[in-house]
């Protein structure tokens, strides 16, 4: 069912963004990698953008939709994380955080659907949008507004049938997953801790055609473990 659709990715140099680009591909869909990092551009169709930049964000969709004719599906997946405590959290940072995270997604969503008829939309929230570590606040902030932002998209662009959903994933090793501990595991109702490849798999099911009765929603991908009741002992 993706056969020539045209999938943008953000943030798919590595980890995350990269299996989400992965996985389109080897469903035959046309991909591009949008990225800052040039080592997107190994593999796979790539347009360095820093998606900071509106002027960055307005010449990739520009550039994809002479190139293909059309965009199809849009994966807003760039983010970045800072742990600072708020007394010490600069202005500057703040807005580095919530540019990359959030503002990126109102451009990245509002250009693509120029371009989009009957197309969908899927950005990565966090579980951290519901429940906090300490000094996390703007990332928290940032996560936070993109699963608001989902169900005004979804409202917004349905007049074009584009579905907007988005994804909050819990705890996904992107490193040496066979360095994780038993513990790291089973403090989840999986036994395991995700993959990657498990938020992949979520976006095709979401931006699948025959699933278009589902836009606004926020699926949670987290084995479970924000549903457990933790008491100190």
């Amino acid at each position: 069912m993706f056969r020539e659709k045209v999938v943008i990715v953000t943030g798919a140099a590595q980890g995350i963004g990269r299996a989400i680009a992965d996985a389109y591909s080897r469903e035959g869909a046309i991909v591009i990698a949008a990225d800052i990092n040039k080592s997107a551009g190994e593999a796979i169709d790539f347009i360095q953008t820093d998606v900071r930049q509106e002027a960055d964000i307005q010449s990739l969709m520009a550039q994809v939709a002479e190139r293909y004719g059309k965009i199809d599906i849009l994966i807003n997946n760039a983010g970045k994380f800072v742990v600072t405590p708020p007394a010490e959290l600069e202005a500057a940072v703040w807005d580095d955080v919530i540019n990359t995270n959030l503002r990126s997604v109102f451009l990245c969503s509002r250009e693509a659907a120029k371009y989009m008829q009957r197309g969908s939309i899927v950005s990565l929230a966090s579980t951290r949008a519901f429940q906090s570590e300490p000094y996390t606040e703007a990332y928290a902030a940032s996560k936070g507004g993109i699963v608001a932002l989902t169900h005004a998209f979804a409202r917004s662009f349905a007049e074009k049938n584009i579905t907007v959903n988005c994804i909050s994933p819990g705890w996904i090793e992107t490193g040496d997953y066979e360095k994780l501990r038993n513990i790291d595991h089973t403090q989840h109702l999986s036994n395991r801790v995700g993959k990657p490849e498990d938020i992949a798999r979520a976006c095709l099911y979401l931006t699948h055609p025959e699933n278009n009765f589902i836009t606004g929603t926020n699926l949670t991908i987290d084995g479970g473990m924000t549903k457990k009741m933790i008491y100190e002992e």
